[in-house]
């Protein structure tokens, strides 16, 4: 019975997100400039996107203004401007429970990368669509990608000891030193400062994982039961972190810190201000401001000034 009460919650919420997306599609075809997929590859190949780079895309949509295309256009331009010998990365996680705490709690739930698509939104969903994409396969944080290292980030992540950490794609985007992308967006949304929670451990200054670690079952791609271990994250810390809407202070401290450093490049694509940040940067700039007590957690006195040099 809970199963199906789950299955119907989850029917009712696809209808009404289609009802909306359609609804606000009609709104931004009227309102917003019509944006072509040419248009998008020039703006990144602007910013510093070119052949050979592997990007990991964080990306609102509606923000490009209105895409000819849609969801579709914008992952082939991306994918375009970093071909040939390219790699586009894309979180597309399934997190059936609203947080990795909660989908801890649903004793029932096996994650099926062949039957489950992504609750992030058309972009994520539409790249699962794509021919030749490989995808990870996690219980919460599913990545996939496209390109000569599609494998390398995605291949291992089931057997990585923790969601974010060693073997997890941010960690193999680490290895490459894959490009952040950020299309349309601040710096909130963005999972990539997760790995260094996963990678410090007890170091890192706030014990923001909690003790236990779940044993959550997937099936993989032969349709073989496998157990994924997931530590969630304490969620006593979400109002503090920086994807929180009520931390914009923390999305902008870390904006203009990656900017007064030189690590963030900035760039517009589209209608949409446009930032990257290359993944050996990011972490390096993390690990220095964590020695500092400065993470995404940061209370507003401690980022009421910038940390100097």
């Amino acid at each position: 019975m809970a199963k199906l009460i789950q299955s119907l919650k989850q029917w009712v919420k696809g209808v009404l997100s289609a009802q909306h997306a359609k609804k606000r599609e009609a709104e931004i075809k009227a309102e917003a400039p019509h944006i072509t997929k040419t248009m998008i590859v020039e703006g990144l190949r602007a910013m510093g996107i070119v052949p050979g780079d592997v990007v990991m895309l964080h990306s609102s949509l509606k923000s490009l203004g209105y895409v000819d295309g849609g969801a579709q256009a914008v992952l082939e331009a991306v994918h375009e401007a970093v071909s040939p010998g390219g790699t586009l990365v894309v979180p597309t996680y399934y997190l059936p429970g609203g947080t990795i705490y909660n989908t801890c709690q649903m004793t029932d739930y096996v994650f099926d990368p062949r039957e489950h698509g992504s609750n992030l939104g058309a972009l994520p969903d539409t790249f699962l669509k794509m021919p030749g994409i490989r995808r990870s396969i996690h219980p919460t944080h599913s990545v996939s990608a496209l390109g000569p290292q599609a494998e390398y980030i995605v291949s291992t992540h089931h057997l990585a000891p923790s969601i974010f950490g060693e073997g997890s794609p941010w960690e193999r985007c680490l290895q490459v030193n894959a490009k952040v992308l950020g299309l349309g967006i601040t710096m909130g949304p963005v999972t990539f400062y997760h790995l260094l929670e996963d990678m410090w451990l007890d170091r890192f200054p706030l014990p923001v994982r909690l003790p236990e670690v779940f044993k959550l079952k997937c099936r993989d791609w032969e349709g073989q039961l496998i157990e994924v271990p997931v530590t969630p994250l304490d969620p006593q810390y979400n109002p503090r972190r920086i994807d929180n809407k009520a931390r914009a202070d923390l999305q902008q401290f870390f904006m203009d810190d990656f900017s007064r450093v030189g690590i963030l490049k900035p760039g517009k694509v589209g209608e949409a201000s446009a930032w990257y940040v290359t993944a050996q940067d990011f972490y390096a700039r993390l690990e220095w401001l964590a020695a500092r007590g400065i993470t995404i957690y940061a209370e507003p006195e401690q980022i009421a000034k910038p940390v100097l040099e």
